[in-house]
C-alpha cells in the first residue's frame, strides 16, 4: 500500500484635573503639522500623563478609571477572548474596546489608546478569524504580492475587532530549527525575509510617493499599526534555546539579522519589538548600542521601540530581582513603551522615582513620549478613535479564507513524489476504493494551526472554524470513495484492510532520514492555518506543487546548525529544493 506523509509544522495619587480650555488647543486640529501637534501635547503633560503613555497594560486588569486616572498609553490582549455572553462576537470584541477608549478620551488631555494583539497568522487569537499558514510556509512561496495581500487580509479582519495594532510580523531569520519558534521565521535567508517584509505595507498601507522613508505610517482607518520583531538576532541563538544568547560578530549581524529591520523602517513600520535573547552576553532590552545607536540614530527609525511581554523584568536572573535597576537599564537604552503585563503601578512608581532623581533623564522620557504620540497621530486615533460595528463584517470573510487557501498551496513543497522517478505517486486520483487518513494533525484544527491560534502556545481541537485535512479529503474524492480515519491504526487492522493509499500527516520537522525510504511520496505542509483544502488542491492535482524549501532540512541533530553556504553543508533536501508537478483535469 502506497503511503503519503504530510508534515504540519504543524498612581502615586489621583489627582483633579482642571478642564482644558478647548481655545487653542492645536493637537486636537488634524488641519495642523504633525510636529506642531506633537510640541503642543507634550508641553501641556504632567510627568505623571508621560509615563502612563510610555505604560502598556494587559487588558484584563484595565479599567476605565484605571485608563482615566493613570493616562495608559496602550493595552494588548494577554486572554484569549472578551468577556461578553458571545465572546466570539466581533461586536462583543469592539463594544470592550471602544469601552476602554471611552476611559482613555475622559483622562485630562483625551490621548486615545492603542490596543495590540498577536495577530502574528491572520488575527489568530481571535475565534472564527481566517488563519493563513505561518511565516515558516509563507517563506516557501517567495511571493511578495501574496504576503501583501495577507496583511491587507489581516488588517481588516483585526479592525473588525476595535484593534488597531498587531505584534506583526516577526523579521527572525531563524539559523537553527531547534529554535521552538523557527516557524514563526520566513527563512534562513535574510534575503528571503527581507522580501516578506512587503506584509508591512500590506498591514499599514503603502507609503505615499511624497512620503519620508522611516517615518511611521498608517493609511487609514481599514489599517493597523504593525510591529517587527524581535529585534535583533533572536533566530540566531546558541544551539536554538529560546530568549538565549546570539554569538556572532558585529559585520555578521548586520549581515544575517539586520536586513530586514532595515527594510522594515524603510517600509514605514510604526512600532519594533526588542528580544527577550542576548547579543554576544548582552540583553537586547539593556542593549544601548543597538537600540539607540544603531536602530534610532544610524536607521533614523522614527517609530517607537517597544518590550516584549515582561522584558523587563526578565534582565534579571530570576526575573524581576532588581526591578528599579531593570526599568533604568531598560528605559536608558532606547524602550519607549514597556509591555509591562498586570503590574503597572510599580512600573510607574518606579519610572516616577528614576525620573525624579535623575537616574533617567527628562529628555529620554520626551524621546519616547514624542514617539508613539507620533505613531497615534499617524494613526488617526485622535480624529477616529472608535471602531464602528460595520467593520465586523471583515472576520473570517469568505475572500480572505479564499486567499488563505491560495497561500496554503503556494506554501506546499513535495520532497519525494514516488519510489521511481518514472512512476510518481502525486497527484493523488480522486476516485479509489477505499484510503486511510491517520495521524494526530489529520483532524484537529489546533493542530493544523499551530501556535499562536487562540492561546499563544495554541492548543489541540476545534478550537476556531476551519476545515480540517481530513474534511479537506472528504470534500474532494469522488463521493463513491470511502474515506476511513484512524488516528493511530495497529499494523493489523492496516493489513486486513484493501486500501488503495495511505495519508499519514504528522507533527513537527524531525529526523526522518530513516523512513524516506518506507514512503511513497513526501509533502511538506508546515503549519498551513484554517484552510485545509488549500492542501488537497495540490495532493489531487488541481493546482501544481510550486514551492521551495526555504529552510535546509538536515539529516541528524549532530549537523546543526547548517544553513546554506556552510562549509559542512549536508542536507537531507537543501535551501531552495521542492518537485514541481503540473495540476491535472481528472474526470
Amino acid at each position: 500500500m502506497a503511503k503519503l506523509f504530510l508534515c504540519v509544522f504543524a498612581i502615586l495619587a489621583i489627582h483633579t484635573w482642571a478642564t482644558v480650555d478647548e481655545s487653542d488647543i492645536k493637537y486636537k486640529d488634524p488641519k495642523q503639522p504633525l510636529g506642531v501637534r506633537i510640541r503642543d501635547l507634550m508641553n501641556r503633560m504632567t510627568l505623571e500623563e508621560k509615563i502612563g503613555q510610555m505604560t502598556q497594560i494587559d487588558s484584563r486588569v484595565a479599567t476605565q478609571q484605571v485608563l482615566q486616572n493613570y493616562s495608559i498609553g496602550s493595552l494588548l490582549t494577554n486572554a484569549a477572548i472578551p468577556s461578553s455572553q458571545d465572546p466570539s462576537s466581533p461586536q462583543a470584541w469592539i463594544n470592550m474596546i471602544n469601552n476602554f477608549q471611552r476611559g482613555s478620551l475622559s483622562s485630562r488631555l483625551g490621548i486615545p489608546l492603542m490596543y495590540g494583539i498577536d495577530a502574528v497568522h491572520g488575527n489568530s487569537r481571535v475565534y472564527n478569524a481566517t488563519i493563513f499558514p505561518h511565516n515558516i510556509g509563507l517563506g516557501v512561496t517567495r511571493d511578495v504580492e501574496l504576503v501583501k495581500k495577507i496583511g491587507v487580509a489581516t488588517a481588516l479582519e483585526v479592525r473588525a475587532t476595535g484593534i488597531n495594532y498587531a505584534f506583526a510580523p516577526c523579521v527572525a531569520v531563524c539559523r537553527d530549527p531547534r529554535w521552538g519558534r523557527c516557524f514563526e521565521s520566513f527563512s534562513e535567508d535574510p534575503n528571503i525575509v527581507r522580501a516578506m517584509t512587503e506584509i508591512i505595507p500590506g498591514l499599514q498601507g503603502s507609503i505615499p510617493s511624497d512620503g519620508r522613508l522611516g517615518v511611521p505610517f498608517v493609511g487609514g482607518q481599514e489599517k493597523i499599526a504593525s510591529c517587527a520583531k524581535h529585534y535583533v538576532g533572536d533566530g540566531g541563538t546558541t544551539r536554538g534555546i529560546n530568549e538565549n544568547n546570539t554569538v556572532i560578530n558585529f559585520h555578521g549581524l548586520l549581515s544575517i539579522h539586520m536586513p530586514p529591520y532595515v527594510d522594515a523602517v524603510r517600509k514605514g513600520v510604526t512600532t519594533i519589538m526588542i528580544s527577550y535573547s542576548s547579543w554576544n552576553g548582552v540583553k537586547m532590552h539593556r542593549n544601548v548600542p543597538l537600540i539607540t545607536g544603531f536602530l534610532k540614530n544610524t536607521l533614523k527609525f522614527r517609530g517607537f521601540v517597544i518590550s516584549d511581554f515582561m522584558g523587563i523584568d526578565r534582565l534579571t536572573d530570576p526575573p524581576h530581582a532588581n526591578y528599579t535597576w531593570s526599568v533604568q537599564q531598560s528605559i536608558t537604552a532606547g524602550i519607549d513603551m514597556a509591555m509591562i503585563g498586570s503590574n503597572y503601578t510599580e512600573f510607574i512608581n518606579e519610572m516616577t522615582f528614576l525620573v525624579k532623581n535623575n537616574f533617567i533623564p527628562i529628555n529620554r522620557i520626551d524621546d519616547a513620549v514624542k514617539r508613539i504620540l507620533r505613531v497615534k497621530f499617524v494613526m488617526g486615533l485622535f480624529e477616529n478613535p472608535f471602531t464602528d460595528l460595520s467593520m465586523a463584517k471583515y472576520l473570517g470573510e469568505q475572500d480572505h479564507r479564499d486567499l488563505a487557501r491560495e497561500a496554503v498551496r503556494k506554501s506546499l513543497v513535495l520532497l519525494k513524489n514516488g519510489k521511481f522517478v518514472n512512476q510518481p505517486m502525486l497527484p493523488l486520483p480522486k476516485m479509489s476504493t477505499k484510503i486511510l487518513v491517520v495521524g494526530t494533525h489529520a483532524d484537529d484544527i489546533g493542530n493544523q494551526c499551530g501556535g499562536w491560534t487562540i492561546e499563544w502556545r495554541g492548543k489541540s481541537g476545534n478550537i476556531t472554524r476551519g476545515t480540517t485535512i481530513l474534511s479537506a479529503v472528504k470534500k474532494i474524492v469522488d463521493p463513491t470513495t470511502q474515506v476511513l480515519y484512524v488516528e493511530n491504526p495497529t499494523p493489523d487492522f492496516i493489513k486486513s484492510n484493501n486500501f488503495s493509499y495511505a495519508i499519514v500527516v504528522t507533527g513537527r520537522p524531525v529526523v526522518i532520514e530513516p523512513y524516506v525510504p518506507i514512503m511513497d511520496a513526501l509533502v511538506a505542509a508546515w503549519l498551513p492555518g484554517t484552510e485545509g483544502q488549500g492542501v488537497t488542491d495540490v495532493l489531487y492535482g488541481d493546482y501544481g506543487f510550486t514551492g521551495k524549501l526555504a529552510h535546509t532540512w538536515f539529516k541528524t541533530v549532530d549537523q546543526l546548525p547548517m544553513n546554506v553556504g556552510d562549509s559542512h553543508y549536508d542536507p537531507l533536501y537543501p535551501f531552495r529544493y521542492g518537485l514541481t508537478t503540473k495540476p491535472t483535469k481528472q474526470i
